[in-house]
């Protein structure tokens, strides 16, 4: 898989090189892709325990029908009889209850790692009840997509306005695109060799700590601070200057209510999010085929490829 993200970045740079093509402004965006594997097939960390202890109640129950199946079957066949339906009851809810405290235990170590990362005591974390594992693709999850909630992963592109060549592609677990702004730069720096001049991105990205790391870059964002309803008005920018101990939210905030900032943040829609019409819409790419996060960042790497062809036959014959 590393073959084809190492593919996509020579065809990346071949085609900003054959473009002539500069960084300067780069639209983010997330979009949520269906695993291959059913939300169906996922079960909660409640639901878990409730089926263990419901599980263990059953193989004891049939651990005692096969000690009275036993006795019969010597009285009846003589010792060294077996029968085989009681066994293989017992094995496939033994099997179960296997798979279930697998998933358990990385449900757990999850918990764990979020809390070792937010500075707590991991010992003492536990998964929420509601806590999501799949049984068929493990390192999907449960995710809030357009159409309702899908057992996925959120798949990231960072895209320049001339041509829409995806200059940045990633795909991560987390269902937020609040951390994804860092790693996404990152990835379109690695990828395409260059560093943007200018990062536009929706409210999914707005963070101190992402604004922070656009100012440490000395690349020029324009980060929308809260989601705007459909057919909703924006509030004119407010005259004079604001107050020295503003947050950098609330600058950015101040920037986008400008005309300038308004004219370059309208812009963004039209870069990238057409790039997500064309591979989940025009191609029909909705669901990747592979399991597992290293197999599906190779296939999506693939797909981003394919995109960035056929943008590279319009930048040779168009």
């Amino acid at each position: 898989m590393k073959a084809l993200e190492e593919l996509f970045r020579q065809v990346l740079r071949l085609a900003l090189e054959v473009g002539a093509l500069k960084l300067g402004r780069v639209a983010l965006d997330g979009s949520k892709v269906k695993a291959n594997a059913s939300k169906h097939k996922a079960m909660s960390y409640g639901r878990m325990e409730e089926t263990e202890k419901r599980l263990r109640e059953e193989v004891r129950e049939l651990l005692k029908q096969a000690e009275a199946a036993d006795q019969e079957e010597d009285e009846r066949y003589g010792r060294g009889g077996q029968g085989d339906e009681l066994p293989e009851e017992l094995q496939r809810r033994e099997t179960r209850i296997a798979r279930i405290q697998e998933a358990k235990k990385a449900l757990e170590e999850r918990a764990q790692e979020k809390a070792e990362s937010e500075g707590k005591d991991p010992q003492e974390a536990k998964p929420e009840a509601k806590a999501q594992y799949s049984f068929t693709d493990p390192e999907s999850r449960i995710m809030k997509g357009a159409d309702g909630f899908v057992q996925g992963y959120n798949t990231q592109v960072a895209v320049e306005p001339i041509f829409q060549l995806i200059v940045g592609q990633a795909v991560t677990q987390a269902a937020n695109d609040k951390q994804q702004m860092v790693p996404l730069i990152k990835a379109t720096e690695r990828q395409s060799g260059q560093k943007p001049e200018e990062i536009l991105a929706d409210s999914g990205y707005c963070s101190d700590n992402n604004l922070k790391y656009l100012e440490k870059k000395e690349i020029e964002g324009f980060v929308a601070t809260k989601k705007q309803k459909h057919g909703e008005k924006k509030e004119a920018c407010k005259r004079g200057p604001l107050p020295q101990e503003a947050s950098r939210v609330e600058r950015m905030e101040r920037k986008l209510k400008t005309k300038v900032g308004t004219a370059i943040y309208t812009r963004r829609k039209c870069i990238v999010e057409p790039v997500f019409g064309q591979i989940k819409q025009a191609r029909g790419f909705r669901q990747f085929l592979l399991r597992g996060l290293e197999k599906v960042q190779g296939e999506w790497a693939l797909i981003c490829m394919t995109h960035n062809l056929l943008k590279f036959h319009k930048i040779c014959y168009g």
